[in-house]
């Protein structure tokens, strides 16, 4: 045994000695045994002298080590946040970081007003409705178109080709067939046009062609608007989308000067206008109803352009052409 191990012993020994044995309590814990028999086991002898306080032995159990991970998962979370604040982690579309707003508004949606002047469409002999961008060419070049002097089936294949390029030859021959139904009435009424089940972009391309040529035909029907002599007043309606617009166009040859007297009766506050012959004539209103303009008219077979604006569209004017004759 070396000298350290009997010093121990000595200052323990001495310890023991300076304490009475009478002052030392001892506790027992009774327990079992697996068989159920009472026996007393010495768990822990706890010293007193006095007022002085014994010492007593450290314990290490099994079950404080869920308090050994809690502490450490408390300090590891407290870490995290750190490094988190002080250096956020992006999102992966994020090159640096940005601020959010707290909400966002949701966007209101808003519902696109369909063309005005398209409504008229379903007054048209047509064996299926065009598309409305379609429709909507179709009448702007129909409307370029109702001043000129070129022929009917040329007229019609100009207004379409644009749609169909490459296909003059076949336009040409359908334009034809339009022009040779046109002539054959019965009455005022045109041959009953058969209907097509499918929509406009489901036709063949040749379906479709005939359907865009018979639709311009119809266009620059109601967009021309012929009086003579023998029959001075015509009556013209074009449906839009806030109501009809009702025309009345008169040829007064009587008097010293002949008159072209337009009466619209229009569904919202808009403008007419007539001219021709190097003159105009315009009237305005500020809400729904008739308005009338006349322009001397001292030559015949002379184009005259009458423009309708209705305010409330806030769309481009629809224009038609009045041509006198004898």
């Amino acid at each position: 045994m070396n000298s350290d191990s009997e010093t121990l012993q000595k200052n323990l020994l001495s310890w023991l000695l300076t304490d009475p044995v009478s002052s030392r309590k001892y506790t027992q814990v009774k327990c079992k045994d697996i068989n159920g028999a009472d026996k007393p086991l010495l768990t822990t002898t706890e010293f007193t002298s006095g007022k002085q306080e014994g010492w007593k032995p450290q314990k290490s159990l099994l079950g404080e080590i869920p308090t050994v991970q809690e502490r450490f998962q408390a300090v590891l979370k407290r870490r995290l946040k750190v490094e988190v604040e002080d250096q956020p982690p992006l999102f992966p579309w994020e090159t640096q970081i940005l601020d959010y707003p707290e909400y966002v508004d949701e966007p209101v949606m808003e519902l696109v007003p369909s063309w005005a002047w398209v409504a008229h469409q379903s007054k048209l002999n047509l064996p299926t409705l065009l598309p409305e961008n379609i429709f909507r060419q179709l009448l702007d070049r129909c409307q370029a178109l109702i001043t000129s002097s070129l022929p009917l089936g040329a007229k019609l294949v100009q207004a379409v080709e644009s749609f169909f390029p490459n296909e003059s030859q076949l336009l040409n021959d359908l334009a034809g067939t339009i022009q040779l139904r046109a002539n054959l009435r019965y009455g005022d009424t045109l041959n009953p046009m058969p209907n097509l089940d499918s929509d406009y972009s489901d036709l063949q391309p040749q379906q479709q062609m005939l359907v865009s040529l018979l639709a311009a035909q119809q266009l620059l029907e109601s967009l021309t608007l012929p009086i003579s002599t023998t029959n001075p007043v015509l009556e013209r309606q074009w449906l839009t989308s806030v109501g009809v617009l009702n025309l009345r166009v008169e040829y007064q040859s009587q008097g010293p000067v002949p008159k072209l007297l337009i009466r619209g009766d229009l569904p919202s506050k808009g403008v007419v206008k007539l001219q021709g012959s190097g003159s105009q004539a315009r009237a305005e209103s500020s809400s729904p109803g008739c308005l009338s303009v006349e322009l001397c008219c001292t030559q015949l077979d002379e184009a005259y352009t009458l423009m309708v604006e209705l305010k409330e569209i806030d769309q481009q004017p629809l224009l038609f052409v009045i041509i006198p004759t004898k």
